[in-house]
């Protein structure tokens, strides 16, 4: 993919992991690209400078960093303070000056991905946000394309989408009229009604921004990316890389130290999760397509695997567990295992007995010990966030992709090679397992140095399981002889029935 050296690209991103990832790509694979703007948020106490430390500490660019200096590496990240909540980005003058003087490539992916923000947070950043982008996009004097991150959920009133931009139901306009005018109790009661058919505030406010975008498309070119579920790296540069908590990684994080037990999924359905490293090329390569065919119309691709390489759980259901003994953690509190369940209410009864009440007993002992307990408090949040989350857990969507394999096959070979997007030979069971490991090394902050002794733990911690689970078979087996009075012989045709009944939850 031929650059000119000149090329300069601005980068405001609100997900950590893509905008590292991305920034990373960039210098390992576009060696002659030009500086990359960075906004970054200022935040308390901390200085642009310091924030900008803090990303090029960040192990993906570990591969960058084997054979050269780390000045050399970084000297092309430029920082730059603001926030696109704020107006007019909250870019100083001088710094919009540069903006404005030197960016050839603009991407946007800055948003609240919160399911549970309110319409006046998410339309002030998905939206408005968005907006301003836009018109610093047109400020810029050198601009080839404009590149906007948004979601294949953002049509998640239609259960098969297709890369087109949908009509509104709502006018923008009206929308950030009432936020403006409402108070925010008042703006609580209107909100059902305002979002219609979309089933929360980030969907209908990210649908706006495509809007937004669609707008500006005769003033330069734009793509707009739509990725489904981003989850952790499957070839590059390191398979199993993540630094996100969401989605798969979040649960296996938690499953490998023992404290989730239980995940409500349907087995059968087909869930949509695409790789970091493929999400991360097809925004490059929709810059460059759109940039150098010089697009009159918004070009719209989905980054999905619903349609190219479908995902069920159940087709990794048998392996979950293997892989989270084959790569077992030092710091697991308790015997890891994992148990899909088909429902919510489900996983609401089982989480009474396999989640709450181990962590009251396990945050009693931390408090005992002079530490935080911290557990209760996961749980409470894991069972808030279901509500919310139902729809998209027991919900199949198909999204249409051809446009974007459009898009890998318009690439040369050597393009197809270095920036693909096909996925026909993603093997999901073997993603699964180099995921695992890469929670273990990324989130778990678990060296690969100690998977031996973290295989020795993981081997007393079933001793202890399953002396526990007998423990609990012996109790219940002998109270129900003495509330009975009959014999131990007779009370023991208890045991099978409360493990089969205990096998449920």
């Amino acid at each position: 993919m031929q650059t000119p050296g000149s090329q300069q690209c601005v980068r405001k991103m609100s997900e950590m992991t893509v905008r590292d990832f991305y920034s990373e790509k960039l210098l390992r694979c576009v060696p002659d690209v030009g500086n990359i703007y960075l906004l970054l948020r200022p935040k308390k106490g901390k200085e642009i400078s310091e924030r900008l430390q803090e990303i090029k500490k960040n192990k993906i660019f570990e591969t960058l960093l084997e054979n050269k200096e780390e000045d050399e590496v970084f000297k092309k990240l430029k920082a730059i303070a603001g926030d696109v909540g704020s107006p007019d980005l909250g870019i100083s003058t001088s710094d919009r000056e540069v903006l404005q003087e030197n960016v050839n490539i603009f991407f946007h992916s800055a948003a609240t991905l919160d399911f549970a923000e309110t319409l006046r947070t998410t339309v002030e950043i998905n939206l408005l946000g968005t907006r301003r982008c836009l018109h610093l996009a047109r400020e810029c004097r050198n601009l080839k394309v404009f590149v906007h991150v948004s979601s294949a959920y953002v049509n998640s009133w239609r259960l098969q989408c297709e890369e087109i931009i949908y009509p509104l139901s709502q006018d923008p306009e009206d929308i950030i009229k009432i936020v403006s005018e409402c108070t925010d109790e008042e703006l609580e009661i209107k909100t059902p009604e305002l979002l219609g058919d979309h089933p929360n505030t980030y969907t209908i406010t990210k649908h706006m921004a495509e809007h937004e975008v669609q707008k500006m498309q005769e003033n330069f070119p734009c793509a707009i990316v739509r990725p489904s579920m981003i989850i952790g790296a499957w070839k590059e540069p390191v398979p199993g890389w993540t630094i996100s908590k969401n989605g798969p990684q979040g649960f296996i994080m938690g499953a490998a130290k023992g404290v989730v037990r239980r995940l409500p999924v349907g087995k059968d359905l087909v869930y949509d999760y695409i790789p970091i490293d493929i999400v991360v090329n097809e925004l490059i390569v929709a810059a460059f397509h759109a940039g150098t065919t010089k697009a009159k119309e918004v070009e719209v691709y989905h980054c999905t695997s619903s349609t190219r390489q479908p995902f069920k759980w159940a087709s990794v259901e048998d392996k979950i567990n293997a892989n989270l003994h084959k790569y077992p953690l030092k710091s697991a509190v308790w015997y890891p295992h994992l148990k899909f369940l088909p429902s919510i209410t489900w996983f609401r009864i089982s989480a009474l007995f396999v989640h709450f009440l181990p962590a009251i007993i396990l945050d009693t002992i931390t408090r005992i010990f002079g530490g935080r307990p911290i557990l209760m408090k996961l749980h409470r949040n894991v069972s808030a966030s279901l509500t919310r989350l139902e729809k998209f857990i027991f919900t199949e969507w198909t999204f249409s992709s051809k446009r974007t394999d459009d898009l890998h096959h318009w690439l040369c070979p050597s393009d197809q090679k270095d920036f693909s997007l096909d996925i026909k030979d993603l093997i999901w069971s073997d993603y699964f397992a180099e995921l695992t490991k890469g929670t273990r090394i990324y989130l778990n902050k678990e060296d690969m140095k100690n998977l031996e002794s973290a295989k020795g733990k993981d081997t007393l911690l079933l001793v202890l399981h399953l002396g526990l689970q007998a423990g609990i078979l012996f109790l219940i087996w002998y109270l129900t002889s003495c509330i009975t009075g009959s014999t131990m012989v007779k009370a023991s045709v208890v045991v099978p029935i409360f493990y089969a009944l205990s096998n449920l939850l």
